[in-house]
């Protein structure tokens, strides 16, 4: 079931989120339909809150986006359930984001290229993974979300200043998507 996306302004996207274990109701339903939510609006992750739930839950499927920057995607598909990234280095790097929450708008977020994160799959079995590249970029985005951080919380204050009319016009409900999303229209 495709699920709306909850737009920027939101208090949601703000929450602190909370841990879950094996008897969430409906897990892997949950999960299927974030899935078909993240490929029907075209996204290459989905955090729960985006779709409205402050848990620590986050998907990624990076096939889309495989051969860019010269980087093989075609298989990097995840759940990551109760995550906690350990460890960030190597060399910052800019590269333009986007989010399914905040459409039509793309910016240059910096970020280190290589991090260590130790999460839960679906079978709620322990993980730990080194990723690097655009690997680690897609996770560091999604990451964020769980923790309450927009990649727009990334941007220098005078570019966050230059691109407020925009935000506030999505926070209205004033902007069209492909897919469906839902709004904290403020008054």
């Amino acid at each position: 079931m495709i699920l709306p996306i909850i737009g920027y302004g939101h208090p949601v996207l703000r929450e602190e989120t909370q841990e879950i274990d094996q008897n969430y109701p409906e897990l892997e339903r949950l999960i299927e339909n974030m899935f078909e939510t993240m490929y029907n609006a075209n996204g290459v992750g989905l955090a729960a809150p985006q779709i409205g739930l402050p848990i620590r839950m986050f998907i990624v499927d990076g096939s889309p986006m495989d051969g860019e920057e010269g980087e093989d995607l075609k298989t990097f598909k995840r759940i990551f359930i109760n995550p906690t990234i350990e460890e960030e280095t190597g060399q910052e790097w800019p590269f333009e984001e986007g989010c399914l929450s905040i459409p039509d708008l793309r910016e240059d977020v910096i970020r280190p290229d290589t991090i260590t994160i130790a999460y839960q799959d679906v079978e709620f079995n322990q993980v730990t993974e080194t990723l690097d590249g655009l690997k680690a970029r897609i996770v560091q985005h999604e990451y964020d979300h769980i923790e309450g951080v927009l990649f727009t919380d990334h941007l220098s204050p005078l570019r966050r200043r230059v691109i407020k009319p925009r935000l506030n016009k999505i926070q209205k409900g004033g902007i069209r998507t492909p897919y469906p999303m839902k709004y904290n229209r403020k008054k």
